[in-house]
């Protein structure tokens, strides 16, 4: 998180090259403290919330900038939005009615950050270098975050309709006034 507003700086101020640099930074950083947490035992509820809240809000952050500069066209942005932004909510109602917390990222979710990195990685590289390689490497990465970030989502509605079935069936169920005859 102690990226996020450095990059946003250099995005602003037209600092690509650093921009990069530190989005390659946070990268390291967040790979490097996963791997020593799981390594050392180290791992903890705060940080098992804590790690994808932070790596969300860089990602969505950096959209939603680099749309502002005319980077990534904004449908891109719109959609990264509204599934983080569902999946919140989703996540929110699902704690408050059921209690369900563990919501572990799928295939699709895991597919769909490591395209949003890709893209974001070669937004930054096409505005350093205009080679045709990079533009066809970013507009593949946006094309692959719009398709996953639809696919994971849908599939996170189908988990979660599953686990809230699973908890259901395994409360039983209170008695309702229909079952004393009121």
């Amino acid at each position: 998180m102690l990226f996020v507003p450095f990059i946003v700086i250099n995005l602003v101020d037209g600092h690509y090259r650093w921009a990069l640099i530190l989005f390659i930074l946070a990268g390291i950083s967040d790979g490097l403290d996963g791997l020593l947490a799981r390594h050392l035992h180290q791992q903890t509820l705060l940080g098992q919330y804590l790690d994808p809240i932070a790596d969300k809000l860089l990602m969505s952050t950096l959209f939603l900038v680099l749309s502002i500069l005319h980077k990534i066209p904004w449908k891109f942005t719109v959609v990264v939005f509204s599934r983080d932004a569902s999946i919140l909510v989703a996540s929110a109602v699902l704690f408050a009615i059921a209690g369900l917390r563990n919501f572990r990222p799928s295939i699709f979710g895991k597919a769909n950050t490591l395209s949003q990195i890709g893209a974001v990685f070669f937004v930054l590289l096409l505005a350093l270098e205009p080679a045709r390689w990079i533009w066809i490497a970013r507009t593949v990465f946006l094309r692959a975050t719009f398709i996953f970030t639809i696919l994971s989502g849908v599939h996170y509605v189908f988990l979660a309709q599953h686990r809230l079935r699973v908890e259901q069936q395994a409360t039983p169920a209170a008695p309702t006034r229909a079952h004393h005859g009121i």
